[in-house]
C-alpha cells in the first residue's frame, strides 16, 4: 500500500490545539505541545535508528513548506545521507562564515573578559592583554581567526623566544588559550597552531635551553646595616615601605598590599590571607619591635585611615610597584632590586646563623620539599621564625664599625 502524503490541510493546522502529534505523512508531523505552542517535526529510521528533526515553528515555517523541507530530508535518506548532520555541518560553516569578520585581537578581548573575574589580581589582567597587544596584534591581531596557521604563530614567538624566553612561552601559552576558546565557541577549526607538545615543541628549541637565568640584583648582608642608616635618613612613604619589606624578607607586592586588618600589634605578627600570597597560603609573619617603630610612624602619618600600611597618592590606593624602585635609585643603588633583599636575607641565615635552612624558607614563604614537609607539617615554625627575624633587625641595626666576626655571635645565643 502507498504511504499517504498530504493529510493535514491549513483548518486541520489551524484548529488542531490538543497536545499530540498530528501527521501528514511521509515522516511529517505538526506538533503541539502542553501549551499550546506548534511547530513542524520530521521522523525517520536510518540505519536502524530511529530520529527526529526539527523543523521550524508554525508561526515561522508555513505548511507547504514544511512538507517542501520533508521531500528534501527524505531525499536525504534514501541517499544514506543523515539529514541532521547535514544541517549541523551547513550550521557550523555559517558560523566560520560569520566568524571571518572576528579578529583575534577581538577574540583576545572576549577571552580576557570571559576569565578576568577568576583571575586574582590585576596585575594578571593587564600582563594578558599587555603581551598580546605587544607582540601578537602587530601580526596577528587583525587577522580572522581562521587564517591563523603555525607559521603565523611562529612569525609572533620566533623573534623573542632566544631572547625573552620567558615572557615568548607565556605569549605562546595566551595565543594558545584563546585560540582554544575559539574553536569551543566555533569560531574556528581544527587543531591549535599554538599547541606545544608534538607541535611547536619540535620547531622551538626548549625554553630551559635558551633561558638565562637573571637573578635579582641583591646586596651583600655585610653591606646592610650601613645601607640601613642610609635608608631611614630617607623621607617618605616609599622609604619606610622599603625598610618595613627588607625587615620582615617579604615580596614587593605583599608589602605594597598589606592593610591594617592584617596587623595584630598586640600578638606582634602580620598574617596575610591565601589570595594575596604566590603559593596561595596563609603567612604568618613576625614583627619585630623595628618593624612595629615603622608601624607606628605610618600611624602617625594617618595610613591607618586609608586601609593600606603604606598608601599612595590616591586615596584609597597602595603605593605603586616602582616606588621603592624609585627610593634606590634616589639613594644611588639603581644596581639593586627590591626583590634581591630576600637574597640577602637567605644568605644572613646561611652564613651567620645556626637556624636551620627550613627556617629561613619559612620565613620567605617559599614552598619545601616533601621530606621536610613532611617533617613540619604541624606547625609553622612560628616562634622561631620570630627569632630569625628578631635577629636580623638586631643585624640590620649593628653598625658597621662591629665586625662581622663580632656579628657572627649571633650564632652562639641561638
Amino acid at each position: 500500500m502507498a504511504r499517504v502524503i498530504g493529510r493535514l490541510t491549513a483548518l486541520k493546522v489551524s484548529r488542531a490545539i490538543k497536545h499530540g502529534m498530528y501527521a501528514d505523512g511521509g515522516g511529517l508531523y505538526l506538533q503541539v505541545t502542553g501549551t499550546g505552542a506548534k511547530s513542524w517535526i520530521y521522523r525517520y529510521m536510518l540505519r536502524g535508528r530511529e530520529r527526529e528533526m526539527g523543523l521550524g515553528s508554525l508561526s515561522a515555517v508555513s505548511l507547504a513548506d514544511a512538507r517542501t523541507k520533508a521531500t528534501e530530508c527524505r531525499g536525504l535518506r534514501q541517499e544514506g545521507v543523515d539529514p541532521i548532520d547535514v544541517r549541523k555541518k551547513a550550521r557550523d560553516q555559517a558560523r566560520l562564515d560569520a566568524a571571518s569578520t572576528l579578529t583575534f585581537k577581538d577574540a583576545a578581548s572576549s577571552y580576557i573578559d570571559a576569565h578576568q573575574a577568576g583571575w586574582r589580581n590585576p596585575k594578571h589582567i593587564w600582563q594578558w592583554g599587555a603581551t598580546l597587544t605587544t607582540y601578537a596584534n602587530p601580526i596577528i591581531g587583525d587577522l580572522s581567526l581562521h587564517l591563523i596557521d603555525t607559521t603565523l604563530v611562529l612569525k609572533v614567538l620566533e623573534p623573542i623566544w632566544p631572547t625573552k624566553p620567558e615572557t615568548a612561552s607565556r605569549l605562546r601559552g595566551r595565543i594558545e588559550a584563546v585560540l582554544d576558546w575559539a574553536t569551543v565557541r566555533g569560531y574556528r577549526k581544527g587543531d591549535n597552531p599554538a599547541r606545544w607538545r608534538g607541535h611547536l615543541s619540535k620547531l622551538l628549541p626548549a625554553r630551559s635551553k635558551v633561558r638565562t637565568v637573571k637573578h635579582h640584583t641583591a646586596l651583600p648582608y655585610a653591606e646592610l646595616p650601613d645601607f640601613m642608616v642610609a635608608l631611614r635618613g630617607q623621607g617618605g612613604i616609599a622609604a619606610r615601605a622599603l625598610e618595613f619589606t627588607i625587615l620582615t624578607a617579604a615580596r614587593t607586592g605583599e608589602a605594597i598590599g598589606a592593610t591594617w586588618d592584617e596587623i595584630s600589634v598586640a600578638e606582634k605578627v602580620w598574617v596575610m590571607p591565601g589570595t594575596r600570597m604566590k603559593a596561595g597560603k596563609e603567612h604568618r609573619v613576625p614583627l619585630s619591635n623595628p618593624v612595629l617603630a615603622i608601624l607606628n610612624e605610618m600611624k602617625s602619618t594617618g595610613s591607618a585611615g586609608e586601609g593600606f600600611l603604606f598608601h599612595g597618592a590616591k586615596p584609597g590606593k597602595p603605593l605603586s610597584n616602582t616606588a621603592m624602585i624609585a627610593v634606590l635609585r634616589r639613594m644611588g643603588r639603581g644596581d639593586l632590586t627590591v626583590h634581591g633583599f630576600r637574597s640577602s636575607f637567605r644568605d644572613w641565615v646561611a652564613e651567620r646563623t645556626k637556624f636551620p635552612g627550613e627556617v629561613a624558607e619559612m620565613a620567605l614563604a617559599h614552598a619545601v620539599g616533601n621530606r621536610v614537609e613532611a617533617a613540619y607539617r604541624r606547625s609553622d615554625l612560628f616562634e622561631r621564625r620570630r627569632r630569625i627575624m628578631a635577629e636580623w633587625a638586631k643585624f640590620c641595626a649593628t653598625p658597621q664599625t662591629v665586625p662581622l666576626n663580632a656579628v657572627a655571635r649571633f650564632r652562639d645565643r641561638l
